[in-house]
């Protein structure tokens, strides 16, 4: 054989071990029909929670209608959450790191000013590199379409400012415009059932917060009201939540008289989302997950600026009725979330499931 005919370039070829192709159908890359070049190389940095990097896949849909042949890297401490239109899906550990660091890419993409996150970008070579990198042992912009979202991670009055959604700014970052691309995210539907009568309307209230973000809290006897108005409007709730909540959903369920299931692994519960037809929640991983799932959403937010989030038409955000200092804080001298009461929740699901 003629080392000249294999095609490196191709999206199957490995190079340590046969290609797809190959081994299903006997294919050689002389001549190969399941030929399919790569053009460009990229990569994306966007480590970071669960909940940031589903929101950062809206990006996919312009990358790939800018470089249709292009073979798409991510860096992420989640890799399981991300489509199957990501090539390689990489983690922060040595071997990956070496792989990034010896490939010359055509534009790389870092999101993260984790200082981390910028230390390797400095390391990696590519001919066009956008968001943040390391200057003098601190995060810093590279260019100035990433000196926005800089500015509102070091200010909070900049912060408050702001009236761009996370979507409208990583865009930005990388030089495009934000056209309302959604979010990319799999309902891992294959292999899951589940005992929910799937012909009523499920409304599901995720009763978390997650552990560092205790004034987002919304008090027990709140999601017990709220679940006993909703039931007896025919509505089939069901709680959701993780490990941290799972004692206190089995109380809420008892209380309550909603459905509980338990807490699951992430593709379990994505799932479970994907049974419901709206989520109430509050600013959490869950959130994103009924974005990318396209629920109405009920969202509570107390410590955010609300234009920050993207709903895409499909949500309401309630917010305390109360002028609280407690903005990115994880402890609310107040209790703000108080303010949001139980009857608001109620007449934001009943308009959002009445629009369709």
């Amino acid at each position: 054989m003629d080392i000249k005919t294999l095609n490196p370039d191709c999206r199957h070829f490995k190079g340590h071990v046969p290609c797809e192709p190959h081994k299903k159908y006997g294919a050689h890359c002389e001549d190969c029909p399941f030929y399919d070049p790569v053009e460009q190389k990229i990569c994306i940095i966007k480590l970071g929670a669960i909940g940031d990097v589903i929101r950062t896949t809206p990006l996919l849909h312009r990358l790939k209608r800018e470089y249709p042949q292009a073979e798409i890297y991510w860096l992420t401490y989640t890799p399981n959450i991300l489509p199957k239109s990501v090539d390689h899906v990489l983690q922060l550990i040595p071997k990956d790191i070496l792989l990034l660091q010896s490939i010359e890419f055509d534009k790389i993409i870092n999101l993260d000013k984790d200082p981390e996150a910028c230390a390797l970008m400095n390391t990696l070579h590519g001919k066009e590199k956008r968001g943040y990198a390391l200057k003098d042992g601190r995060p810093w912009p590279i260019d100035e379409t990433a000196e926005g979202k800089f500015f509102t991670g070091l200010f909070d009055d900049v912060s408050k400012e702001n009236s761009k959604s996370y979507q409208e700014e990583i865009f930005e970052i990388c030089g495009y415009r934000f056209a309302g691309e959604k979010y990319m995210l799999d309902n891992f539907e294959d292999g899951y059932s589940w005992p929910i009568d799937s012909s009523r309307t499920i409304i599901g209230l995720n009763t978390g917060c997650g552990g560092r973000w205790k004034s987002r809290l919304w008090a027990d006897e709140n999601w017990i009201a709220l679940a006993e108005k909703l039931t007896a409007k025919n509505f089939l709730v069901l709680l959701l939540g993780g490990p941290d909540e799972h004692e206190k959903n089995l109380v809420l369920a008892k209380k309550s008289g909603a459905k509980y299931l338990g807490h699951f692994p992430l593709e379990q519960f994505i799932n479970l989302v994907d049974q419901c037809d709206l989520v109430v929640t509050a600013v959490t991983m869950a959130m994103h997950i009924a974005i990318g799932l396209s629920k109405k959403l009920v969202l509570f937010n107390n410590t955010f600026n609300r234009h920050e989030f993207e709903l895409y038409g499909q949500g309401e955000i309630l917010e305390p009725e109360f002028d609280c200092p407690c903005y990115y804080a994880p402890e609310c001298p107040n209790n703000c979330m108080q303010y949001i009461y139980v009857d608001r929740g109620v007449e934001a699901c009943e308009r959002l499931l009445v629009k369709g």
